[in-house]
């Protein structure tokens, strides 16, 4: 219990005592009360005697009763404590009707009231009887005491009217009761009439001393303690104010106006100003008041001063302080004078204010009371004023028939002057210090209360001007007014006149010091504190005043920590009766700690220096990182607000019920997390926080063990503190793990991750057990023992479901425009969620209201009015729903980071493999469950997937990298399989079919993929971007059922034919067969979801739909999707859609593009088209949708860019993010072309026609390919399009091929596109000079000196894109030979007899290059024996490489450092010293694995280019040899090449003409064909032969055709044997 709470408790009790002694003492002494009232009797006649001679009374007189009552009217006064204590001392006659005002005694009606309340009411009443004039104002000023509270002023009210009824003036003669309302009003309007008969001239108002007319001092007296009991019946009694105010004979107020009229003495005035005040307390007296004020002009006059006394100043002001408050008329004056309330204020501001320091007073409190009370009416002022742009324009009124200005409203005009360096603003400023000094003496001084309420008013007054600024400031920038004014924050930055230091702000700060003596001061200067510390600039400079001085900062520091130490709750202590008080203190108490803890988060989102480093303990002279934060008292380290904020967080932590704050005060605790997490989160204040919190508190642990949370009736606070405790937790176990802090990290994981019950509570090192066993093993332990993992219990305490308000059902108003309203009134609060202003829509609505006209507006009013409550309660339900669902958000991202953060950040080997797996199922079943509820919120659904992505993603990952192992297949054959790969391992054991694919198990997975589709189906139309989210889960998990790349060691294809069919079915085709299944099993409501975003809506959701088709399309062997896709037509709109991409394309080539999304959406769009190509029926489908044709349609292709010179070979500065226009030009190439190619490999039946289509396509492009096949540059990008182009054009531009295209072609077109179809074939083999011939090694030698450690793999990508040209080329002669030569005596000869390049290049002169032939000559033979000896010689070094690199991937563990660093770099070029040896491993064997495969694949072309240029080698020797004829003439070949020259070689394409060597055998003589048999027995040696039979023994044989190339070699070598003479 608290200071404050046990003084109030103990007054409590002592007010009560003293009752009890009052009420002994009239009890068992009522023959003493009856001697005193006798001696009272009897001291009154000798009084009056004594007067009546003229004599002076005599001193001996004793006055007990007048001091007895004195006591009862003081002990009463006050009603410290609301108690009304004073009832007992009222037993009405008759029981009253309302429950409200009962005696606390009269809960039931007509019970007889017990002796006490019996004896002290008679008591009241006897002494009232025949009162004698002596104890006349002792007896009012017990009634006065007694009267205090809504019940006492009520029976009260009733006895004064009781005792002026006709029966008590039989009773008492005709003069009545002298204490009765009667002969109280009727005295004043007597003496109000004696005044008014003879009323003063103007010269002798002027008379200082004005004589008291026709009253004497104990008159006056008596009417000023009569004046006083009114004041405090009617204060406390609205029905008594009414009942006195509209008594016909009475007329209180209208005689107290008339007096105040008249020339009587300051203080009776003042006591009927305050009369008036009381009276005003009612709004509809208020508003007569004012005019009445208006016309009666109350003088004050300069008496005050002189006297040093200002009871008529005061009394003044308190007048008009009830009144603004009960009503305040805006037109105030009209008439009269500029309406408005501008003189009032200017008196008040300027004769009251201004002048209340420099006034003398005879009374020195009294200086603190004017204070208080003209302050009060300022605040309250400005407490109502809502800056508004009609006060910022001139308003003009009519006055005696001229226009005048009308006044500003008051708040505007006191806005003005605390927005300037006035005089009121000074004043206020230097009150602020005077207070703060007087409060820092702790000592007492007469009006010490009065100070304290003059600075609350001062504090709030500066308040208010900060919360309007500026919304004022705005509208004052719109306006044309010509003022200036200066934000406040700035002004109290300025210099304080009288320390010459600008410590105003310090001055405001120290009265936090006082918190708990004055818990309002602290308040408010809390609220000015965090107002204005949202300025960066004002941080910078706050600091430098907090700390300037040392003890004012230890000081300031110890004030802020006071503070927050102050013990309250929020839902504040209960206690009995009489609690009001306390119960409103402990709500400011802890209103002041959020306004410190809202500073703290304010400035920690400011740049160092700012005022939260100092107050939380950090260093502000050195980095904030060198900080080392202690437990107070440490190394000297104060007691911070760190210290506190950790305190009120610690409470409870030991016990099992959690932390106290949670439950007790859960707004406060939100915002001590949240202050804990900015400093985890800020890099500067980390490193420091973390150190403290981990060392020395034991904080995150301690705290996690209670999540979650449980506090229904605070859900959304509740919510938010675990957020930011999750938040925290994420970074510490980021940091740990970074830090390698193994047991840290552990200890926290076992605790959010455990299914088994650990030792609850226990201290600091009990959580940490042996770091080898499982996290959530719960595969070795008794089920029944298990408990749930934390980081579920935290996701099942989140209620997805979320109530939703009514819908408005309105009778008035128009549903449409007040949605619209609403909107319009709508704003970002303090946490950045968007809510309605509830008190501007009410402004507004009540606006609307009030300008409606006529009567029948006037009747609707209440209903109306009624309407406006019921649209206020409707928004502010939906301003809690909106509240209620950002927590939910934020909980959720928290909940979502922190699963993140394990799964990512953690080391992996604290969580073992299968346990991973386990956790991860657990979790998404769990997400899955809860978002598929039919009562869960949409607006949830962002996060959950965000989630179920990252987690499917791991999950994908945890299986696939499932432990791997080496696997002994034979002697000598060491393969690196997964365990998974059931392709090279025995089969599962029969009598353990289900545990499936892995730990988890394949229902799991179904299970998963199951909710995955519910999930996706759920978003139905809207929600794209949670779909998108879906649908990279849906990929992820589809990848588990993908088998992973292996390693090609050429032993699997070993196996025949019989082997490969009858093998078991493996586990990846097992689930990839079960997870369509079940994917077909949702139809076409799932086809169409992912249809419509693959065709529509956002790009990244187009992409990953396009992805995800491509997927199932993949895997689907019934076709079911491809299907759907083109008898629904979405296949259609996609093909149809590249012609509307073309124009979007084209402006991708700038050199600045706009955003790339369209490219990447092209590319994603390509490749799922591609993958439909792959299937035979979908090469069908897109040829009949026409997708070549767009693809010509297209201009996109003919726009290629110029190269850049600085590309050749590759060498290219480091990639940038936006690619150069010509890579991306690729980008948009390169998917073309394969497409083609791929069409034309799969569309087997209609070849012709997907040939014909795509020749179309090339012959529309052909400036372009002819660009590529001149091949300029010789970089991987340009070699990559060669590839795809020679591998087109190989099976594109055949024999026949024209008659299949579907244009009507004349003799003329047909010339033309025979004429591009030649130029293509020529380009082609002139290539083979390019790459086949030696300027290839002058290009890989190039190569080879410049290639980098990290561009390696480039290296790969260039020496396979040439040989796969080379192959493309030499298929591309070999379809044309076998396809335009029926026999083989009219053999199509695609080169010259001539063997020369090969004699010159193997000759001696090797170094020297003979030119390269230009491509519209036929190259010679040697060529092509070159090309074979070469692949020959490339062959061995790739299979070596191949072996090589195989023993070693079997190997890894034993390999140097320094290769497995090599292996590294080239698939993550930085950040390889970083990362775990058991990463190193993984990156290794990726590398060599990619290696393996690149040299299969080049083994693989090596022997497609050998096979094909033995045969093509064949086909000519056998025509040369023993076909052709030679010419009679014995030129030489070279001098008959024009033959050859003019021979087009497309002849052979047409259908009438094939190409007849026999007309062109002029051309080669004999000697040609005896110099080519001699040079091919040469270049066709042993050795080469001997070469070609090993390739075949290692390779060729279980690869390729079966003794091919034996055969070939053995008929080669048989020509060359014939001899032709």
């Amino acid at each position: 219990m608290s200071f404050g709470l046990c003084v109030s408790v103990n007054l409590s009790f002592l007010f009560r005592l003293i009752g009890i002694k009052l009420f002994l003492i009239l009890l068992y002494c009522t023959v003493c009360v009856k001697q005193l009232r006798n001696r009272a009797d009897e001291d009154a006649r000798i009084i009056h005697m004594s007067m009546q001679m003229g004599n002076e009374p005599p001193i001996s007189l004793r006055r007990d009763l007048e001091h007895l009552m004195l006591l009862i009217g003081e002990l009463y006064k006050k009603n410290p404590f609301n108690l009304e204590l004073a009832l007992e001392y009222w037993c009405p006659s008759e029981p009253l009707q309302t429950s409200t005002i009962m005696g606390s005694y009269l809960g039931v009606a007509h019970q007889r009231p017990p002796q006490r309340q019996v004896v002290l009411s008679k008591f009241v009443r006897q002494m009232g009887d025949l009162l004698p004039p002596t104890i006349y104002i002792p007896y009012l000023k017990m009634l006065q005491g007694l009267a205090n509270g809504p019940q006492c002023a009520h029976y009260c009210f009733s006895l004064l009217k009781v005792n002026g009824s006709s029966h008590v003036e039989n009773i008492q003669g005709t003069g009545g009761s002298p204490v009765s309302w009667e002969h109280f009003f009727h005295s004043l309007m007597l003496y109000h009439e004696h005044l008014r008969k003879d009323l003063p001239s103007a010269d002798s108002v002027q008379y200082r001393h004005l004589p008291s007319r026709g009253i004497t001092q104990k008159e006056q007296d008596g009417l000023i303690a009569f004046l006083q009991l009114t004041s405090t019946i009617i204060t406390w009694s609205e029905n008594a104010r009414l009942a006195l105010c509209e008594h016909p004979q009475w007329t209180p107020v209208v005689v107290i106006l008339g007096l105040l009229q008249c020339s009587i003495p300051p203080v009776l005035k003042a006591e009927l100003l305050k009369t008036l005040a009381a009276f005003g307390k009612s709004p509809e007296i208020a508003a007569s008041l004012w005019q009445s004020l208006e016309y009666t002009q109350v003088e004050l006059n300069e008496i005050e001063s002189r006297c040093e006394e200002y009871p008529l100043t005061r009394a003044f002001c308190q007048l008009i302080s009830t009144l603004v408050e009960s009503s305040f008329p805006s037109n105030l004056g009209a008439g009269l004078r500029p309406p408005g309330f501008d003189p009032y204020l200017q008196f008040l501001r300027d004769s009251v204010f201004l002048r209340f320091r420099t006034r003398a007073y005879r009374r020195a409190a009294e200086k603190w009371e004017v204070a208080e009370l003209v302050l009060e009416v300022f605040y309250k002022l400005l407490r109502d004023y809502e800056p508004q742009l009609e006060d910022f324009v001139d308003q003009f009124v009519e006055l005696q028939g001229e226009e005048i200005i009308a006044y500003k409203p008051p708040g505007f005009s006191l806005m003005y002057h605390l927005l300037n360096e006035s005089p009121m603003l000074e004043l206020a400023l230097s009150l602020l210090e005077e207070g703060v000094k007087q409060l820092d003496t702790y000592a007492p001084f007469p009006g010490k209360k009065h100070l304290e309420k003059a600075v609350q008013h001062c504090l709030a007054l500066l308040n208010l001007t900060l919360q309007k600024e500026n919304l004022f400031m705005d509208l004052l920038r719109e306006s044309q007014l010509a003022l200036i004014v200066s934000p406040l924050e700035q002004l109290l930055q300025g210099i304080n006149p009288r320390t010459k230091k600008a410590d105003n702000v310090v001055n405001i700060a120290r009265y936090l010091y006082h918190g708990n003596t004055n818990p309002e001061l602290a308040f408010e200067s809390a609220k000015i504190l965090c107002c204005i510390s949202c300025n960066s600039n004002i941080q910078i400079k706050l600091v430098g005043d907090f700390t300037h001085d040392q003890s004012v900062s230890q000081k300031l520091m110890a004030g802020f920590v006071e503070c927050l130490d102050s013990e309250d709750t929020e839902e504040f202590v209960r206690l009995e009766e009489g609690s009001e008080l306390e119960k409103k203190l402990a709500g400011i108490r802890h209103e002041t700690r959020i306004h410190i803890l809202n500073l703290l988060i304010t400035s920690l989102e400011r740049n160092p220096p700012n005022l939260a480093l100092y107050l939380l303990g950090f260093e502000l002279k050195k980095p904030v990182s060198t900080t080392n934060l202690q437990d107070p008292g440490v190394l000297g380290c104060p007691r911070t607000c760190l210290h506190a904020i950790l305190n009120i967080l610690e409470k409870g932590t030991e016990g099992r019920t959690g932390p106290v704050a949670v439950r007790e005060s859960p707004q406060l605790a939100e915002l001590c997390y949240q202050v804990i997490y900015q400093l985890c989160a800020c890099s500067d204040t980390s490193g420091p926080t973390m150190r403290y919190l981990r060392t020395s508190q034991d904080f995150l642990f301690s705290q996690l063990q209670h999540l979650p949370f449980s506090n229904k009736e605070y859900e959304m606070s509740m919510l938010n503190q675990m957020s930011w405790l999750m938040k925290t937790a994420s970074i510490e176990l980021r940091v740990t793990s970074l830090n390698r802090q193994r047991s840290h990290t552990q200890r926290l994981l076992h605790l959010l991750l455990d299914d088994m019950p650990v030792k609850p509570y226990s201290d600091g090192e009990g959580g940490i057990e042996d770091e080898n066993r499982s996290v959530s093993g719960f595969l070795h332990f008794d089920t029944a023992t298990k408990v749930r993992r934390k980081i579920l219990s935290i996701l099942d305490s989140i209620d997805f479901s979320q109530e939703i308000p009514e819908p408005l059902q309105l009778d008035f108003f128009d549903r449409a425009q007040i949605e619209q309203v609403i909107a319009n009134c709508e704003h970002k609060n303090l946490r950045g969620q968007t809510v309605c202003n509830v008190k501007l829509l009410h402004r507004v609505l009540v606006a609307e209201v009030n300008a409606l006209q006529g009567m029948a507006a006037i009747g609707q009013r209440p209903l109306l009015m009624e309407e406006i409550s019921t649209i206020l309660q409707y928004v502010v339900g939906r301003n809690k729903l909106l509240q209620c669902l950002h927590a939910k958000r934020h909980v959720l991202e928290s909940w979502r980071q922190l699963v993140e953060i394990i799964l990512t950040a953690c080391p992996q080997d604290l969580i073992q493999a299968e346990d991973r797996q386990l956790i991860i199922r657990d979790i998404l079943q769990d997400v899955h469950d809860k978002i598929l509820d039919d009562e869960a919120a949409q607006e949830l659904m962002p996060v959950v997937a965000g989630a179920v992505f990252t987690l499917t993603a791991h999950l994908s990952q945890a299986v696939r990298t499932e432990q791997k192992q080496p696997l002994v297949l034979g002697p000598g054959e060491t393969h690196y399989a997964f365990m998974l790969d059931s392709s090279f391992t025995s089969p599962p054991p029969a009598e353990n079919p289900g545990v499936g694919f892995a730990s988890i198990g394949d229902s799991s997975l179904h299970i998963i993929l199951k909710k995955l589709l519910d999930f996706i189906l759920k978003t139905g139309g809207g929600f794209q971007r949670v779909r998108t989210h879906l649908y990279g889960s849906l990929l992820y998990y589809l990848q588990i059922a993908q088998r992973p790349d292996e390693p090609d060691t050429l032993e699997a294809a070993k196996k025949t034919m019989w082997e490969r069919l009858t093998a078991p079915e493996d586990v990846f085709s097992k689930l990839q067969r079960e997870n369509i299944a079940i994917i077909e099993s949702y139809g076409a409501a799932l086809m169409e979801v992912v249809c419509r975003d693959a065709c529509d809506g956002h790009e990244i959701g187009r992409m990953l739909a396009l992805a995800l088709l491509d997927r199932i399309v993949s895997v689907d062997k019934q076709q079911q999707w491809l299907l759907y896709l083109s008898n629904s037509g979405y296949l259609k709109v996609l093909v149809d859609s590249l012609v509307e991409d073309d124009h979007t394309l084209q402006s991708l080539l700038t050199p600045q593009p706009p955003l790339l999304k369209a490219l990447y959406t092209y590319e994603s769009k390509m490749a799922f088209l591609t993958r439909v190509a792959k299937i035979q029926q979908g090469a069908l489908e897109l040829l009949r949708s026409g997708v070549i044709v767009r693809l010509a349609q297209c201009q996109v292709y003919d726009m290629r860019p110029e190269m850049d010179p600085q590309g050749m070979f590759g060498m290219r500065d480091p990639p940038v993010f936006i690619p150069a226009p010509v890579d991306r030009y690729r980008q948009i190439l390169l998917p073309a072309l394969r497409l083609c190619q791929v069409i034309l490999t799969s569309s087997t039946a209609q070849h012709l026609q997907a040939a014909g289509q795509v020749l179309q396509f090339l012959i529309s492009h052909s400036d372009t390919i002819q660009a590529i096949l001149r091949c300029q540059d010789v970089s991987a990008g340009s070699l990559q399009e060669l590839a795809l182009l020679t591998g087109i054009i190989s099976k594109a531009a055949l024999p026949g091929i024209l008659n299949e295209l579907d244009v009507d072609v004349n003799e003329g077109s047909l010339m033309e596109l025979q004429g591009h179809i030649g130029r293509f074939q020529r380009q082609c083999l002139g290539l083979l000079s390019r790459f086949g011939g030696s300027d290839r090694l002058r290009q890989f030698k190039f190569q080879d000196d410049n290639v980098e450690g990290d561009r390696v793999s480039k290296k790969d990508e260039l020496e396979l894109a040439m040989q796969q040209i080379c192959a493309n080329v030499m298929e591309y002669c070999q379809s044309l030979m076998l396809q335009s030569s029926p026999t083989f005596q009219h053999a199509v000869c695609l080169f010259t007899p001539s063997l020369s390049e090969t004699i010159n290049r193997d000759g001696p002169r090797q170094d020297t290059q003979a030119p390269v032939i230009p491509y519209w000559r036929l190259p010679g033979l040697g060529i092509i024996v070159y090309l074979l000896k070469q692949s020959a010689n490339d062959f061995f070094s790739y299979y070596d490489s191949h072996r090589r690199s195989v023993n070693k991937l079997q190997n890894v563990e034993q390999l140097p450092p320094d290769e497995i660093k090599e292996l590294c770099q080239s698939v993550m070029p930085v950040g390889v010293e970083k990362i775990s040896t058991a990463q190193k491993y993984v990156l290794a064997r990726r590398r060599l694995v990619k290696l393996i495969n690149n040299r299969a694949k080049l083994l693989s072309l090596c022997s497609f280019i050998i096979e094909t240029c033995l045969f093509i080698l064949w086909r000519h020797l056998e025509y040369y040899l023993l076909h052709c004829t030679p010419t009679d003439s014995q030129d030489s070949l070279f001098a008959s090449r024009t033959l050859f020259k003019s021979r087009r070689l497309q002849d052979s394409f047409t259908s009438e003409t094939n190409l007849d060597f026999r007309s062109g055998l002029t051309g080669v003589s004999q000697h040609d064909i005896d110099q080519l048999q001699a040079d091919a027995i040469n270049a066709f040696g042993e050795s080469l032969q001997k070469k070609l039979l090993d390739i075949e023994g290692l390779y060729s044989k279980v690869r390729s055709r079966y003794s091919f190339i034996q055969a070939l070699v053995r008929r080669i070598r048989g020509l060359l044997r014939i001899s032709r003479n």
